[in-house]
């Protein structure tokens, strides 16, 4: 299981946008996405991938850590176990 924070998304970016833009950079579709709205200033979201190991996810990771989307640069971040 591995897990990747999204960082920085626009309030009004759907589920259905965050998996088409992440399948566009190659990434395999996420089992499960938990928001986290913060402050309203930086929403984020945590993704879920049961069957990618971490290392093969870090690898995407760096496709779109920094990256602009929506008018904003994007976090990407490898969770790693006992992180959230």
């Amino acid at each position: 299981m591995a897990r990747l924070f999204l960082g920085n998304l626009d309030p009004d970016t759907s589920d259905d946008e965050i998996r088409e833009f992440l399948a566009k950079y190659g990434f395999p579709p996420f089992d499960e996405i938990e928001r986290a709205p913060g402050e309203g200033s930086r929403p984020a979201a945590v993704l879920t991938y049961r069957n990618i190991d971490p290392n093969a996810l870090g690898q995407l990771q760096k496709r779109i850590h920094s990256m602009h989307w929506k008018n904003r640069p994007l976090t990407a971040q490898i969770l790693r176990d006992g992180f959230a």
